[in-house]
């Protein structure tokens, strides 16, 4: 992710005036609608109280940093990667790997672990993680709510790759994965694909663009489409 960093509350103010950025209310868990929604960052504010995050996916909306002031940065992008499970491109290297490797999957065993492990991997792009204490927290009480799942990849018994994210409605909203062994996460990616047909699950929610959810099948469809098929699901 490319964060737009914010220098202050200022700033925020000066670019909600400028952008419809929505400030939120501490007091209630209220989103800005589709309508009111111009750049990618849709809000600033809040807290990660499980019912603010909650109607925040189903709205469309995550959130992604907290700035050095502290204030939470929500965004709904313009252009939504989204991978439909039945569309898992699995490459001929990767059937080998998951057919030889030897690697274990299992769901919902280590979850604290998975999101730890993702906020310590470092990424092309990005000086510093994005998954801070407050993320690590927040995710993991929704974990213990039955709203947050990860899917784990082992290696002799030690977790190699994983991803986490949310299930809301029939959607499977993708946070973060990573791999400590070649292809862990892909398999782990591959696994949620059939949890996710034999589950029923009708999408998954890449968030934003990467060349390597491109590779594996996911496309980028616009913010009005996106919206469209979370208001079918409701």
């Amino acid at each position: 992710r490319d964060p737009l960093w914010s220098r202050g509350l200022g700033d925020v103010y000066k670019r909600q005036k400028e952008h419809s950025i929505y400030l939120l209310d501490e007091n209630n868990f209220d989103f800005p609608t589709e309508e009111m929604m111009n750049d990618d960052l849709v809000a600033v504010g809040g807290d990660f109280h499980p019912q603010r995050i909650i109607n925040a996916y189903e709205q469309g909306i995550f959130p992604w940093f907290i700035d050095e002031y502290n204030h939470i940065h929500w965004y709904s992008p313009n252009k939504r990667m989204v991978l439909y499970p039945n569309e898992f491109k699995v490459s001929k290297s990767l059937k080998k790997t998951i057919k030889n490797k030897g690697f274990t999957v299992k769901s919902n065993e280590n979850f604290e672990d998975v999101i730890k492990n993702c906020s310590n991997i470092k990424r092309k792009h990005e000086d510093e993680t994005w998954i801070d204490n407050n993320f690590i927290q927040a995710y993991t009480n929704l974990h213990k709510l039955g709203i947050a799942f990860s899917i784990e990849c082992y290696l002799e018994d030690e977790l190699v790759g994983g991803l986490y994210g949310l299930l809301i409605n029939d959607i499977f909203c993708g946070e973060s994965m990573f791999a400590k062994e070649k292809d862990a996460s892909k398999v782990a990616f591959y696994h949620l694909c059939k949890q996710a047909e034999e589950n029923n699950i009708k999408l998954i929610d890449c968030q934003i663009y990467n060349e390597h959810l491109e590779s594996l099948g996911a496309k980028e469809i616009k913010r009005e489409e996106y919206f469209k098929i979370l208001n079918n699901m409701n």
